[in-house]
């Protein structure tokens, strides 16, 4: 068991006995008998962080309860005449799946807080949970329960940084959690736009992550460029006529510039005129500038020239 597991299980071992497959030895360690219920008695967790669920995983699991049967009871509450699942999703789904009328469970007692922090850390220790799945799953927590961020910590195993962090993710557009749900994009590459107020420069700036495939490390590097620019005061004098969109553009055509003229180079929009700014250091480095663009030209020229012969 490596160290992330050993934390999240400081929380989870109060409430989790024991996590032993061998039903005499559960029996045994935790005091407590395992019982075969029928799988429809037993209704979902309400509590449940889990939104996706991988049909590859859960065929592979349903595959194997056939020939080995439920190895791991789940663990249930009684709710009026029925039972609420507690943690065993995967299995209970599997076993149904599978065709089996009934599963091994164990029955406890649980408050909506524990079986909600239940749920959440089984799902860690896992690692099944999207960032976004986890940082609502955190969130309930604290709305519902009442909870600080530093009692959650405690709770889930977890630092209160690391709460913090996921619980912000809320912050962003619908569509951007969307794309993190899906895969589409990380928590690490998601994590900069947070500091973006501007809800339009956010989906902009997270399609042109996509487009271009940059990593979190470059993100970040992109969005404190993004910022400095938005924020110094020749932008702001002409705000009104930047968008999100140009402010994006402007940023890539200078990056293009640079690599073309291994130099530094600046775009200064404006109201009807815009400037571009090149820096050079002595008169032979202008001579390359000017011979750069002037070769660049000359290739442009001569490959539309072969394109209208063709």
């Amino acid at each position: 068991m490596n160290k992330q597991t050993r934390g999240l299980g400081r929380g989870l071992d109060a409430l989790l006995r024991t996590t032993e497959t061998d039903y005499e030895k559960m029996e045994k360690e935790a005091g407590e008998k395992i019982r075969i219920l029928n799988v429809d008695e037993i209704v979902a967790n309400k509590f449940q962080p889990r939104v996706e669920f991988n049909d590859d995983a859960l065929e592979d699991l349903m595959e194997s309860i056939k020939q080995f049967g439920v190895l791991q009871p789940i663990l249930v509450r009684r709710l009026n005449k029925e039972y609420e699942l507690i943690a065993g999703e995967r299995r209970l789904r599997a076993s149904k799946l599978a065709g089996l009328d009934t599963i091994p469970a164990i029955i406890r007692e649980y408050t909506d807080t524990e079986i909600t922090a239940i749920a959440l850390i089984e799902n860690l220790q896992r690692e099944d949970l999207t960032a976004i799945e986890e940082a609502l799953a955190y969130s309930k927590l604290l709305t519902e329960f009442g909870l600080t961020q530093e009692e959650l910590a405690q709770k889930v195993g977890r630092s209160r940084s690391h709460i913090a962090n996921f619980i912000r993710l809320l912050n962003l557009p619908s569509k951007i959690q969307q794309y993190v749900s899906r895969g589409t994009l990380s928590m690490g590459q998601v994590r900069p736009l947070i500091s973006i107020e501007d809800e339009k420069l956010q989906l902009d700036t997270a399609e042109y992550i996509i487009s271009e495939e940059l990593s979190a490390r470059a993100v970040e590097d992109f969005v404190r460029k993004l910022l400095a620019t938005s924020q110094s005061e020749e932008i702001k004098e002409d705000k009104e006529q930047i968008t999100p969109k140009k402010e994006l553009f402007v940023m890539e055509a200078e990056d293009k510039l640079k690599m073309l003229l291994g130099t530094q180079v600046k775009i200064k929009p404006g109201k009807g005129k815009s400037k571009i700014e090149i820096e050079f250091y002595s008169t032979d480095d202008l001579d390359r500038i000017i011979e750069t663009l002037t070769e660049t030209t000359k290739s442009k020229v001569v490959n539309s020239i072969e394109k209208l012969s063709v």
